[in-house]
C-alpha cells in the first residue's frame, strides 16, 4: 500500500469522527469513553489534533508517551469542540500531505493511533461504524507484524491468523496455532481494547496466545469491552 493510500485513509477517520463529533448534543462530548476511561469523548479528540499539530510542529520528544498524549488533552481541555475541529482540519490536512515522505512505519502507526480512537469515539456515543474502513485494515496489518516479532522474542512460535481467505504466518517455523477474526477484532486486541478473557473466547485452533497479542504499549483490559 502507498503512503499516498494511507493518507487517504487517514483523512477518512479525520472526516468521519468530525462529521460525528460536530452533530452530537454538547453533553455527550462529556461523556467518559469506556476504552479509555481517564477521557472524555472531547479529550479524544483534542488528542487526535494534537497529534497532527506536534508532527506539524516538529514536536516529538516523548513521542507515544503517557506525557504527550495528557499535553495535548490539557492544552484544549476547555477550548470549545469547533474550534478543536477546526485545528484538526488545519493541522491534518498538513500532516496528510506530509504522509508521502514518512518512512513506511510511523505512517501506519499514525493511522493506527487514529482508527483506534475513531471507535473509541464510537463505543462511547453508541454509534458503531468503519469498522471495515481501510484505516482499521492498515492498523491491524501493521501491528500483526510486531505480534510475530514478540512471538519470535518468546520462542513461542508461529501462529496463523486468517482474515477472511487471507491467511499470514506470524512468527518463525510450522504455526502451532490458528486464530480467525477480523481486522477490527484485531486492532482492538492489539491496542488493549479486550481482556484476557475475550481474547481467549476468539476462534482460535491450537494454543491461545493471549498475551502476545497485545502490542508492546498497551496491556489487557482488566474487564471485558463489548462493542
Amino acid at each position: 500500500m502507498s503512503n499516498a493510500e494511507i493518507a487517504a485513509a487517514y483523512r477518512g477517520v479525520r472526516d468521519r469522527v468530525c462529521e460525528l463529533v460536530a452533530i452530537v448534543p454538547s453533553e455527550q462530548l462529556e461523556w467518559m469513553t469506556p476504552a479509555t476511561p481517564e477521557w472524555r469523548v472531547h479529550d479524544v479528540v483534542a488528542h487526535l489534533t494534537g497529534v497532527t499539530a506536534d508532527i506539524v510542529n516538529g514536536n516529538l520528544d516523548g513521542v507515544a508517551t503517557d506525557a504527550w498524549t495528557a499535553a495535548h488533552v490539557d492544552a484544549r481541555r476547555d477550548i470549545p469542540i469547533a474550534e478543536v475541529l477546526t485545528e484538526w482540519k488545519e493541522h491534518g490536512e498538513r500532516v496528510e500531505a506530509m504522509v508521502n515522505a514518512f518512512p513506511p512505519d510511523p505512517a501506519r502507526q499514525l493511522v493506527l493511533d487514529a482508527a483506534t480512537h475513531e471507535q473509541d469515539i464510537r463505543g462511547a456515543l453508541g454509534a458503531p461504524g468503519a469498522r471495515d474502513s481501510d484505516a482499521v485494515a492498515i492498523g491491524a496489518e501493521w501491528g500483526l507484524g510486531f505480534v510475530g516479532a514478540a512471538l519470535d522474542a518468546a520462542d513461542a512460535g508461529a501462529l496463523a491468523v486468517e482474515v477472511g481467505d487471507d491467511l499470514r504466518v506470524l512468527g518463525t517455523g510450522d504455526p502451532t496455532a490458528t486464530l480467525r477474526a477480523d481486522h477490527f477484532e484485531l486492532l482492538r486486541v492489539m491496542v488493549g481494547r479486550r481482556s484476557l478473557e475475550q481474547i481467549r473466547a476468539l476462534d482460535w485452533e491450537g494454543d491461545a496466545r493471549s498475551e502476545l497479542l497485545v502490542l508492546g504499549l498497551f496491556t489487557p483490559r482488566p474487564t471485558p469491552l463489548h462493542e
